[in-house]
């Protein structure tokens, strides 16, 4: 399975120390080149900027080119992630952003993000779900707790 990501779930599951789930679900991960300059970006958390200097050997890096303009309202990465999903084609992009998820859904791209990509490594038993939602609590992830509680419930 081919996976494309935005920068936001590679951040988080770095953060969390779980970064090792990406290649354990998927075949072949890949982010667009502009994906790979906002994880250098020196706003960008330290860690984040450490680990793409050194990538894994799983993580390929592939340039976008000619994006799509109708994508004018969300971020680079996601822009590019979104034209890269549907010119490769990906099986899946990895995506965290609400506007960037409800586009690419419409354009018929099958979505994960960093909550689906930790239930479906708890669904194979690689983590427990409780713990790395708890750790992913410590960051500035936002997410509603209503939707944490029903992943929690749907565990138990």
């Amino acid at each position: 399975m081919i996976a494309v990501s935005d920068t936001s779930p590679v951040n988080y599951l770095l953060l969390i120390d779980q970064i090792d789930l990406l290649p354990r679900l998927f075949q072949q991960i890949i982010i667009p080149d502009v994906v790979r300059k906002e994880m250098l970006d020196p706003l960008a958390p330290p860690a984040l900027q450490q680990w793409i200097t050194h990538p894994p050997s799983w993580l390929t890096v592939q340039t976008v080119s000619g994006v799509d303009t109708t994508l004018n309202a969300l971020d680079p990465g996601e822009q590019a992630a979104i034209t890269l999903a549907q010119t490769l084609p990906a099986d899946l992009l990895i995506i965290d952003e609400r506007l960037g998820r409800r586009v690419a859904s419409d354009r018929g791209i099958p979505i994960i993000g960093t909550l689906g990509i930790l239930d479906d490594a708890a669904s194979q038993g690689l983590i427990e779900l409780a713990d790395a939602i708890a750790r992913l609590q410590q960051t500035n992830f936002r997410i509603s707790r209503r939707i944490i509680q029903t992943l929690l419930e749907n565990r138990a």
